[in-house]
């Protein structure tokens, strides 16, 4: 088949969930013998390989700016997408997919991945939260097939649209677990000898939470906060102010490659307390490396965590501060077997498999 997909920012990239799955969904099925075409959205500095692992890569340009970046970009990719010869256009998240009815005037099937209903988190207000909210509308009219990654979003479009969809949750992949080498000579960090969050810093990830509970948590176990941030530096500026308030605190940005899977390796506690998901990659992740999780409890977290994660109170800074205490003091006790379970339930192969399925109807 011929296959485009959009919507997410840049492949190769780790900047968010959706360039990994983006990335997994379209070189694997590449490696099957698909023609994929990945349309990425323009960054300054940053050019992408035209052929990256078998897959073409198309440099849409946008406007860099959080109200403009994604709609200009969705609109001048959706205009591209409909006027090239392809089976199947494949969207990824609902604020792209505003503008779907483009390609499907011309007659192009369309398949919308669902990776959270965005406009719910405090990052998004104004024109952003209703450009998303649009978006799901024009999803829920015009899109061929809807596939969502988690029971909570296929409900919701159920009841709310009357519209059934698929369940397909992303996978991830079961690396080696790493000794410490990077962490120690970047941060001075060893094994089990600090808390972990590691995700985008933006607003809707609970982040001030955390450090509000962490402040009163007694011991010098660092707490190190790794992820990019993107269009929200008021945002940032008061993480930073409220991280300077605690010289355990370590803001070291964002991270990849062999950093990244030390720093999943060697964890005392993964924290991760979402405010709302569609599926949380850094989850997932930090499971497959038998990691011992605290997490949220939102739907999306318990849905991927099972008994294999802890939970706390949404947005309660004092249940946290507690189950953190709790996870401290019994973290010799955790049971790390999540990795089994990641592996035979989240196995990139079956997702790409069932991917291919729904493109196939």
């Amino acid at each position: 088949m011929k296959i485009a997909m959009l919507g997410h920012k840049r492949v190769p990239g780790r900047e968010g969930g959706i360039e990994v799955v983006v990335e997994e969904l379209a070189t694997r099925m590449a490696e099957k013998g698909h023609q994929v075409t990945v349309y990425n959205r323009h960054k300054k500095g940053y050019r992408a390989p035209n052929d990256y692992k078998g897959v073409r890569t198309i440099d849409v340009p946008t406007i860099e700016k959080q109200s403009t970046d994604a709609a200009v970009y969705s609109l001048l990719a959706s205009i591209r997408v409909a006027l090239g010869r392809y089976d199947v256009v494949h969207y990824h998240a609902i604020g792209p997919s505003a503008f779907l009815f483009i390609p499907h005037f011309f007659r192009k099937k369309i398949v919308v991945t669902v990776h959270g209903l965005n406009y719910k988190t405090p990052k998004w207000k104004g024109f952003g939260a209703k450009f998303i909210q649009f978006g799901e509308k024009v999803t829920a009219k015009y899109a061929d097939q809807i596939i969502v990654l988690s029971s909570e979003q296929r409900n919701y479009f159920k009841d709310k649209y009357g519209r059934d969809t698929v369940y397909i949750p992303n996978g991830t992949i079961v690396e080696k677990i790493e000794e410490p080498e990077e962490i120690v000579e970047k941060y001075g960090l060893k094994r089990n000898g600090y808390l972990l969050y590691l995700s985008r810093v933006v607003p809707g990830k609970g982040l001030e939470y955390l450090l509000d509970a962490y402040r009163d948590i007694p011991g010098d176990l660092p707490l190190i906060i790794a992820g990019g941030t993107e269009y929200v530096p008021e945002f940032r500026k008061m993480i930073e102010e409220k991280a300077s308030q605690d010289p355990r605190v370590k803001l070291i940005g964002f991270v990849e490659g062999k950093t990244l899977r030390e720093l999943y390796s060697n964890a005392k506690l993964f924290v991760f307390p979402s405010e709302a998901e569609g599926m949380p990659m850094c989850l997932l992740e930090a499971l497959s490396y038998n990691c011992p999780c605290l997490v949220s409890n939102i739907p999306e977290n318990m849905e991927v965590g099972g008994e294999y994660v802890v939970s706390f109170e949404s947005k309660n800074t004092d249940d946290l501060r507690k189950k953190l205490i709790e996870c401290l003091k019994n973290a010799d006790k955790f049971e790390r077997v999540s990795r089994e379970y990641i592996k035979q339930k989240y196995d990139w192969n079956s997702v790409v498999e069932e991917t291919l399925k729904c493109y196939e109807q």
